[in-house]
């Protein structure tokens, strides 16, 4: 791959960050956050500039007459709006939202949710969805990816996921999801301490807290093999079957 070819290749995928304070420039205005990138590397002139940032924010769902502001003059969700424009500016091909609404409150989330699904549609993006909320994962994914301590434990389409998890993390996970078909339910945490990432157990990474737990589990690592279709898990007990 030639230099030009890596470089268009890193503006297909940006970023979009956890938290809408942090992630932007306050000593700028709104309109050189989002469009300094795309002047740049030439996707737009300094003739057009004011015409292609007001796109991009009227896309993201904000008030271009309030390109001028600095972003202490906005709300949480909007700065992620400004985020998500910033992104857009580039003309990307896929997203990595890193707990893009961890930091929202969840009627800001629900507006951010569905304008990214959205925005999915109208510019056929791929996002790559890093989030603990489970509830979001359902709603946004068509495929879901489990890790813990770093290792992929389960990977499927999210309906195998939600309706069949085989990995017993994933059964964990998705048995303290509250409901309200559910009553009188007591929930519990799943037992013992997170390890250290920086010193992790030896074999399966889990087994200290794993329920189903065998000798063989402490020493040995398991791989992630296919249960079913286009599903893999990585536990001993599928040994077992």
């Amino acid at each position: 791959m030639s230099a030009a070819e890596a470089h268009a290749a890193r503006l297909k995928v940006q970023m979009i960050f956890q938290d809408p304070y942090a992630s932007l420039n306050p000593r700028l205005r709104v309109d050189e956050i989002v469009g300094e990138a795309a002047r740049i590397h030439g996707l737009v002139g300094n003739g057009d500039f004011d015409d292609y940032v007001s796109t991009q924010l009227e896309r993201a769902g904000l008030d271009p007459a309030l390109r001028q502001r600095y972003p202490h003059q906005f709300s949480g969700g909007q700065r992620q709006r400004i985020g998500i424009a910033r992104a857009l500016a580039v003309q990307p091909s896929m997203l990595v939202c890193d707990e893009a609404v961890a930091a929202l409150d969840v009627s800001i989330q629900a507006q951010i949710l569905n304008l990214f699904m959205d925005l999915r549609e109208e510019l056929n993006l791929t996002y790559l969805f890093i989030s603990h909320d489970l509830g979001v994962v359902e709603h946004l994914s068509d495929r879901v990816v489990i890790m813990y301590l770093g290792r992929v434990v389960e990977t499927a389409t999210v309906e195998e996921v939600f309706q069949r998890p085989n990995h017993p993390y994933t059964q964990a996970l998705l048995a303290e999801i509250p409901t309200l078909k559910s009553r009188h339910k007591t929930f519990t945490a799943i037992k013992g301490e997170i390890p250290s990432p920086l010193n992790p157990p030896s074999g399966c990474h889990f087994h200290p807290r794993c329920p189903h737990a065998m000798p063989r589990c402490k020493t040995e690592v398991p791989t992630l093999k296919g249960i079913a279709i286009n599903h893999l898990s990585a536990c001993h007990l599928n040994d077992m079957a």
